[in-house]
């Protein structure tokens, strides 16, 4: 309920039309101390909308949807499947800064896999959110788990973060690493060590 709840939420929002975006980035270059009429700038604020379209596309998609496709044909396969390494692009919600890393997704099927190309699209969904990694992290393991329903879900993130790199206390050659275990990588210390070694 409380997932319908939000999404009900979400769809109540009214979103501003293009001019209104457009006009708000003029204000910003204003605010800058730039001349958002000058040559260099003029056509900026519809590329920056177009831009927020791309970098925030995930709100218009369902991240359960591209997982309920599956295949039984395993031949009884029932080990872990993982996909390395799924580099993404995010914005701090924040700071409205990029978070840029990698994620590492596994899963243990139970009688049923997914394409893989479909947990790097889970990973895109989220990440093109405005976001922070705790809850990346979480959403995309427990989307997963819920719509696969596997013996169980893994999810690690690196990334950096801007608002940390490009500002404030500009640590520059930091990153954060968060997980997510559900399942047998909570449960079995065996499981969640054979994930963590596949981790470069």
């Amino acid at each position: 309920m409380a997932k319908r709840t939000k999404l009900t939420e979400r769809s109540k929002i009214k979103k501003p039309s293009r001019a209104e975006v457009e006009a708000a980035f003029r204000t910003i270059l204003r605010w800058t101390g730039d001349d958002p009429d000058r040559e260099g700038l003029v056509e900026t604020p519809a590329r920056a909308a177009r831009a927020y379209e791309e970098f925030f596309r995930g709100y218009d998609q369902d991240a359960a949807a591209i997982l309920r496709k599956t295949f039984e044909e395993t031949d009884g396969y029932d080990e872990m499947v993982v996909l390395r390494g799924v580099r993404f692009e995010s914005h701090c919600e924040h700071h409205i800064v990029p978070i840029i890393g990698r994620a590492w997704v596994a899963y243990v099927p139970d009688g049923r896999v997914v394409g893989i190309s479909k947990l790097a699209r889970v990973v895109e969904v989220y990440a093109k959110r405005l976001q922070i990694q705790e809850k990346l992290t979480s959403q995309i393991a427990n989307t997963i788990q819920e719509v696969l329903k596997p013996q169980g879900v893994a999810v690690v993130i690196k990334a950096v973060h801007h608002c940390m790199t490009t500002r404030g206390v500009q640590q520059h050659t930091t990153d954060l690493v968060t997980s997510r275990m559900l399942g047998v990588f909570r449960d079995n210390t065996a499981t969640r060590q054979e994930f963590l070694s596949l981790i470069d």
